[in-house]
């Protein structure tokens, strides 16, 4: 359904080699050569810098990578659509899934929802998280994907334009590398904290998080505090390879093996639950229901 040039280009752009990104592809790096040069060519576009130390992508190239990822994406969210239609089940609840995004909380809760609702199905749609993809994902819920799991507030509901169904209020917490000093504790002090940098999302995506970082910045100065624009696996691999501090909840120990998540003393919590369309179909209705019904046995 689309050129499959693609892939070589993102996996090339991703490895910033042709060798490592044929080893990966397990074809030649000629061949990889030859489509990236194709690519260029039918494109009228350059899309590397080719230097002796590796590959960057062009202004051009950055663009297309962004472009490229949603359009293999939407291309694999058409297949399945097209799946489910010709099987014709009306009953199954499409999870958005990720490593910030895990459908966990959603399973542990599932033995008591399948027995007031045996015929609901779940099917787990895999996404990256990356700024396009919350935006675009969020703001269309209902269309390929039913409900997502994670953190929200009204800031954050209003801006995507989605709805939210709290589960439970998550403290917030820190993660650091299991190298980090601070690995060896079990629960963190604000004062282990002093003279480190703190990871935190940027101001206005989340008042919990803004509360936190007004409390810092007042009465604790010496935490440097760092915001960054979105939670990806990315932001896991700074936080692990710089050494620094994240901000982050329990629900994501699982993101990175090579990060510990620390409760810390101090009285902040984000609410945690499902992410949904303001306006849900009667079949997601009806799960919501049922989950209300669980929390209240």
């Amino acid at each position: 359904m689309y050129n499959p040039q693609l892939e070589t280009f993102l996996q090339a752009a991703d490895a910033g080699s042709f060798n490592k990104a044929a080893e990966q592809l397990f074809i030649t790096p000629t061949a990889v050569i030859k489509q990236i040069n194709l690519l260029e060519s039918t494109l009228d576009v350059q899309l590397f810098h080719r230097t002796h130390r590796g590959l960057t992508l062009t202004k051009a190239g950055v663009s297309l990578y962004k472009d490229a990822k949603y359009v293999i994406q939407y291309c694999k969210d058409s297949v399945s659509r097209a799946k489910n239609a010709m099987q014709g089940d009306t009953d199954i609840i499409r999870i958005g899934t990720s490593p910030m995004t895990p459908a966990q909380a959603l399973m542990e809760l599932w033995p008591p929802i399948h027995e007031i609702c045996p015929e609901i199905k779940f099917q787990m749609v895999p996404y990256e998280n990356n700024l396009e993809n919350a935006r675009r994902i969020l703001a269309n819920l209902g269309q390929d994907i039913d409900v997502v799991v994670g953190v929200f507030d009204e800031v954050m509901l209003n801006l995507r334009r989605c709805a939210g169904f709290e589960i439970s209020r998550e403290p917030l917490c820190c993660a650091v590398s299991i190298y980090h000093p601070l690995a060896a504790k079990t629960r963190l002090t604000i004062q282990d904290l002093y003279g480190e940098n703190l990871l935190l999302m940027h101001r206005d995506w989340s008042r919990y998080v803004d509360e936190l970082r007004d409390e810092l910045w007042k009465n604790h100065p010496q935490v440097n505090l760092v915001d960054f624009d979105i939670y990806s696996v990315e932001i896991f691999n700074r936080c692990e390879n710089s050494n620094d501090v994240l901000l982050c909840i329990e629900p994501w120990a699982t993101v990175h093996p090579l990060l510990k998540v620390i409760p810390v003393e101090w009285n902040h919590s984000i609410p945690y639950g499902l992410l949904h369309s303001p306006e849900p179909s009667p079949l997601v209705r009806k799960f919501l229901e049922a989950i209300r019904k669980t929390r209240k046995i």
